[in-house]
């Protein structure tokens, strides 16, 4: 038994030693070559953004090649914006998620490295049965009935001579990589988002403050006219129409109101928690600090940067294994099956020499008609590759895009805000004159009117341009790829991929 046992093993062994060092078909992926471009728009950026005399007003610096630091979000300088991001991280459903699935993938890649070795089972089979009666001779009365025990030993092996299950595992291997960047991916969306909802929670919150303060003033402007309709100075139409103004002006409030409502709901779910459990911290425009500095990677380094580009590629890889198992599938098929154990009358006897049995069989299958169906999987293989690589090819010129449209958009508002902080100064000068000149009676109520409007729009417009440089500002942070290759939290990549070598 025990020499049957090693022939077995020699057999099977020597079958994984002849697959191993064997070449896998198909194309061995190549990772593309980053795009042959030197920025990200026709003409060069300029060094930094124009300034204004306001929060959030600072100019802006634009440096080629500046590293981001893993928690991007921090150069913000808001405690209680760094607690929000940590709270998300810790607390929403969409990064355990991601998690599942990445343990997932991996585990399948396990699974099928399993296929690159033999197989073996063992069994137990104990049976009793009767002869026939009608048996010529009749055997003697006591072997009528009898019992057999029978215990086998079973080694099955399939060969991977051509590389099928290599780039299978090569394939599976790919969409471990593919979900992890989705992780990253996952990550990065979700402390943008909370970045975002601060943010817009701040502009609300500078809306509302600048429409409180156009309802003081039209306030105070109908206190004025009141009290001229009571010297007589001006008409009952003219009070009327200043109380009109007035009213326009609070119905502006309860709409914003609405959507800050809104908008802590939806920072509160980006905190994993449920409405009743909003946080009490709140967020202003004077909470948060616009970074000075802000990076500009090589275009380069983009693709290595962005996480939906790595994925893009990492199943790009995938569809290219797929190649190889298609091409593999349609050569010889070779397997190795052992069968050794012993049988015998009576338990006690399956130790006895004489009672061991064992098979040893190769199998070879060439398929010589299927129809087509094997050469027509094999071009599907080619065709879904040829399809990753657009769609690699697509995101790449989306992340481009992104960045182009976040640099862009910074230049343009830092211009805005300049404007903006300039017509509102304008509108306030305007607006005291006015309302000095309504005391003297000098104008009358529709010059009043009209500079309480212009003032009204460019006090809205400069809350809406401050709240946009830091919207822009995080865009730009996470139309780079965040720096998730800075962060310490998680491992990289390669050392995932290094685990599957166990």
């Amino acid at each position: 038994m025990a020499k049957l046992s090693q022939g077995l093993c020699r057999a099977v062994w020597l079958g994984m030693a002849l697959s191993l060092p064997g070449c896998a078909v198909g194309p061995d992926f190549k990772r593309p070559a980053p795009p042959d471009v030197s920025g990200y728009s026709p003409q060069p950026l300029p060094a930094q953004t124009v300034s204004a005399p306001i929060a959030e007003g600072e100019a802006q610096r634009f440096v080629q090649g500046l590293d981001i630091p893993g928690q991007w979000w921090t150069l913000f300088n808001s405690p209680t914006l760094n607690a929000m991001v940590e709270q998300a991280i810790a607390a929403n459903p969409t990064l355990p998620a991601a998690q599942a699935a990445l343990r997932q993938a991996w585990e399948q890649v396990y699974a099928q490295q399993g296929a690159l070795y033999p197989t073996a089972t063992i069994g137990f089979s104990p049976t009793r049965a009767k002869s026939p009666a009608s048996l010529a001779p009749v055997p003697s009365a006591n072997i009528f009935y009898y019992s057999l025990f029978t215990a086998p030993v079973t080694v099955s092996y399939a060969p991977d001579v051509f590389g099928g299950t290599r780039r299978q595992i090569e394939s599976l291997v790919a969409t471990a990589e593919a979900q992890r960047f989705q992780l990253e991916a996952t990550y990065l969306t979700l402390t943008s988002n909370v970045v975002a909802a601060a943010v817009q929670e701040a502009s609300l919150r500078g809306q509302i403050a600048a429409t409180e303060e156009i309802i003081k003033v039209d306030s105070e402007a109908l206190d004025i006219l009141r009290r001229q309709l009571a010297l007589g100075a001006v008409a009952g139409a003219d009070v009327a129409a200043q109380e009109a103004a007035l009213a326009q002006a609070q119905a502006l409030l309860p709409p914003l109101q609405k959507q800050l409502s809104a908008q802590r709901d939806l920072l509160t779910a980006l905190l994993g928690r449920f409405p009743s459990q909003a946080p009490a911290e709140t967020f202003d425009l004077a909470k948060l600090q616009l970074p000075r500095d802000l990076p500009v990677s090589l275009p380069s380094k983009l693709v290595e940067q962005r996480p939906d580009v790595r994925s893009a590629e990492a199943q790009m890889h995938a569809a290219s294994a797929e190649i190889g198992v298609a091409v593999a599938a349609r050569l010889p098929q070779f397997s190795l099956t052992g069968n050794a154990g012993t049988t015998a009358l009576t338990f006690s006897s399956l130790a006895v020499p004489g009672n061991v049995f064992w098979t040893l069989a190769g199998n070879v299958t060439q398929t010589v008609f299927d129809a087509g169906t094997l050469l027509h999987k094999q071009r599907a293989a080619v065709a879904a590759f040829d399809q990753a690589a657009a769609q690699y090819r697509s995101t790449v010129l989306g992340a481009f895009q992104n960045v182009a449209d976040s640099l862009h958009a910074l230049e343009a508002d830092a211009d805005t805000l300049k404007a903006a902080v300039a017509a509102e100064k304008a509108a306030a000068d305007s607006l005291d004159i006015t309302r000095h000149q309504l005391q003297l009676g000098a104008i009358n109520y529709l010059g009043l009117l009209t500079a309480e409007s212009t003032y009204q729009t460019a006090l809205a417009n400069v809350a809406q341009a401050q709240a946009t440089r830091l919207a822009d500002t995080a865009a730009l942070f996470q139309a780079l790829g965040g720096s998730w290759w800075n962060r310490t939290d998680v491992g990289s990549v390669e050392t995932a991929a290094a685990s599957t070598l166990r």
